[in-house]
């Protein structure tokens, strides 16, 4: 047999074998337990490995896999063959969770992050300590606490934590333009009131 007979043998095979795991999605739908095993066994290996590429996390990944399974088990009936195949569908299902996990992550870190900062004044005593060697304690306090927080706190996190203005923008959620308007706006202020008060 030629290459090219080869070639549209293995096509019509792949084709075939798209056809049937699309079946076995539509009967899914109907609630079938077997034609769901069927997909299962079929898709798994599959949408884990997806999965795991965009968590880089294999315990996360394996917990969004099987919500992944069982999501197809219950909205089998929200696919439409003719826009595309159960394997398309499947994966398309899969990324998304794996887009979702990776958003909530992130959000629930920064979320604690912030809390922990804003929930006590630990770090602005922290930047008191730091210049008294330098400046008159009370008179360093003073002008800080005169700072709006949304000036002192990336502040305190960029000069006395050793963060950066990238790294201060992600722990409070921030726009990176926003943060170094912030930080550029307070030291002027802090600036401008040790000099007022020497």
């Amino acid at each position: 047999m030629s290459k090219t007979g080869q070639d549209g043998h293995g096509s019509r095979r792949h084709s075939s074998a798209e056809a049937w795991l699309d079946a076995r999605l539509e009967r899914v739908a109907e609630g079938d337990h077997d034609a769901f095993a069927d997909v299962y066994d079929a898709l798994a290996r599959a949408v884990k490995g997806l999965i795991c590429r965009v968590l880089m996390d294999e315990a996360q990944a394996e917990e969004v896999t099987q919500d992944v399974m069982v999501e197809i088990w219950r909205t089998a009936d929200r696919y439409r063959p003719e826009l595309g195949t159960a394997r398309g569908w499947v994966l398309t299902l899969a990324h998304r969770r794996a887009v979702d996990r990776v958003r909530y992550v992130q959000a629930s870190t920064a979320r604690e992050r912030r809390s922990a900062l804003l929930a006590e004044d630990r770090p602005f005593d922290e930047v008191a300590e730091a210049v008294e060697r330098h400046e008159d304690h009370h008179r360093v306090r003073r002008c800080l606490a005169a700072l709006e927080r949304h000036q002192r706190v990336p502040l305190v996190l960029a000069y006395y934590q050793g963060m950066t203005y990238l790294e201060v923008a992600a722990c409070l959620a921030t726009p990176a333009g926003t943060v170094k308007s912030r930080m550029r706006a307070g030291l002027r202020l802090l600036r401008g009131c040790l000099e007022a008060r020497r």
